[in-house]
């Protein structure tokens, strides 16, 4: 009889941690660039461009050019597309749609990798419902990053977000991801299943939380360009990420500007009110929920 092995998850020093935050500055610092270059007539390329400029006038190196044969400095997935979308001079956006911008950065062999979902001009409110109840479950996936937890308690919080939010399909196909020396490094980080199971949350790990949340079924189709990945009933899609250490002091949410001090404080004010309030009142945000700041005290 085999025994079932607990993956080898990569724990870092503080030094190496500080690298992290380096490359998660430069990842939250471009997406900030990227969200407000957003505009009806801009091109996916553009953005692309943009976001290639950003991070190499920052020392740092695109994460993405080059995985695996990708072939650009970014993902871009407008409407439909969930995930891996690939910038293109002919993709030009338009009013009412919504792009999903994924990024990464690497400094000194360390990565940040982060995505936000963004509207192109007004959206509809069905949109903006989308947009919000997959970055407040981010959040709550992120707050349960703290030693002594387990890995599942993430996914468990990401997916009972999602669903007290609304009847949206929670995409399983693609998930978060260990990270550190490597983009993609165990453990799996799934959005959703039960809570109290798998790895050991120690000082020092890190992973990327990564919800995608779709209008309708959470199938999945991978167009013929081999990245691409669209909702196969062609529900519109929201997806969130942020890379988060797991520190003595709590999470530290690398890729967020202020460390995600108030993100954290935005769902301590959301747990404060009544729940029909709640579930009402859920806007969409044009740029990553957390803007300006420092790592946790330690």
């Amino acid at each position: 009889m085999r025994t079932r092995q607990e993956p080898q998850i990569q724990v870092k020093t503080p030094a190496q941690l500080a690298l992290m935050r380096e490359a998660g500055l430069v990842v939250g610092r471009t997406l900030d660039v990227l969200a407000a270059a957003v505009e009806p007539g801009i091109t996916t390329a553009d953005l692309d461009a943009i976001a290639e400029r950003e991070i190499r006038a920052a020392g740092a190196t695109p994460s993405f050019k080059g995985y695996h044969g990708y072939p650009a400095t970014i993902c871009t997935s407008v409407n439909d597309q969930i995930v891996h979308g690939i910038p293109s001079a002919d993709a030009k956006l338009a009013s009412g749609d919504i792009i999903s911008i994924d990024c990464g950065a690497i400094v000194e062999g360390w990565h940040g990798d982060a995505c936000l979902t963004v509207g192109v001009g007004p959206i509809s409110e069905e949109l903006t419902a989308l947009l919000a109840a997959c970055e407040l479950a981010l959040w709550h996936g992120l707050a349960q990053a703290r030693p002594g937890a387990r890995l599942s308690d993430i996914s468990h919080a990401v997916g009972a977000s999602a669903q007290a939010s609304g009847r949206y399909g929670i995409v399983r196909e693609y998930v978060g991801h260990g990270i550190g020396t490597e983009m993609h490094m165990d453990p799996a980080v799934p959005n959703f299943g039960r809570a109290g199971r798998g790895p050991l949350l120690v000082e020092g790990m890190a992973v990327a939380v990564e919800p995608m949340l779709v209008l309708g079924s959470a199938r999945t189709r991978l167009l013929d360009d081999g990245w691409t990945v669209v909702s196969a009933g062609g529900g519109m899609s929201a997806h969130f990420e942020h890379t988060v250490a797991i520190t003595a002091a709590g999470p530290w949410v690398l890729t967020a500007l202020d460390g995600g001090s108030s993100g954290f404080e935005r769902l301590r004010a959301e747990s404060r009110r009544p729940e029909a309030e709640q579930v009402k009142d859920t806007g969409a945000h044009q740029a990553p929920l957390a803007p300006a700041g420092a790592p946790p005290a330690s």
